[in-house]
């Protein structure tokens, strides 16, 4: 048995071009997650895929219910593949990521998906805090510009900030190419 998944976490249709909360490079970002969970299912590794929905239906983006709260077809769920639904930030909190996970005896994890600076950042550093060995793939991720104050910093250095401070003490953080060249996904 593989001791590695692959988690896809919020690879929604509200955050494509046409949706209620688009980020900036998301469908080159999906092309590339997709790659990955083409190769995850090659090698037979467990994929896990999460999706947001907030719990009221007047929120920006993820109503319940709504097609843009599903999973984009890009990286659709193969049967008896996981879909966990989450309703806060880390894909830990309050899902059974942890138990399945544990259940499958993985220990090693690939991470892609969305927000990079938010669902991301706070699933790897919750899986590193729990002891996994976590790999980012850096362009299967997106993000959007932010503005803090009167400062306004753009995706692609949001994007930046981001997989720097996960690659300095919770991931290495690769692109698709090298991990998929590397056989990241191999055991």
């Amino acid at each position: 048995m593989s001791s590695k998944a692959l988690i896809l976490i919020d690879i929604q249709n509200d955050y494509f071009s046409n949706g209620r909360w688009p980020l900036d490079g998301m469908e080159g970002a999906a092309a590339n997650a997709a790659r990955l969970l083409a190769a995850a299912r090659e090698c037979g590794h467990l994929v896990i895929h999460v999706r947001h929905e907030f719990e009221s239906a007047d929120s920006p983006f993820f109503a319940p219910g709504s097609t843009g709260a599903f999973i984009h077809d890009t990286v659709r769920p193969a049967q008896g593949e996981p879909v966990l639904l989450k309703h806060k930030v880390n894909a830990f909190l309050d899902t059974s990521l942890g138990v399945i996970l544990e259940q499958h005896g993985i220990r090693r994890l690939i991470i892609a998906g969305a927000m990079s600076h938010m669902c991301i950042d706070s699933a790897v550093r919750a899986a590193a805090d729990l002891g996994y060995e976590v790999q980012v793939a850096h362009d299967a991720c997106a993000t959007l510009a932010l503005t803090f104050g009167e400062q306004t910093v753009s995706a692609a250095q949001v994007q930046g900030a981001a997989m720097a401070a996960l690659a300095f003490a919770f991931a290495s953080v690769h692109s698709t190419d090298s991990l998929l060249e590397h056989q990241a996904l191999s055991d």
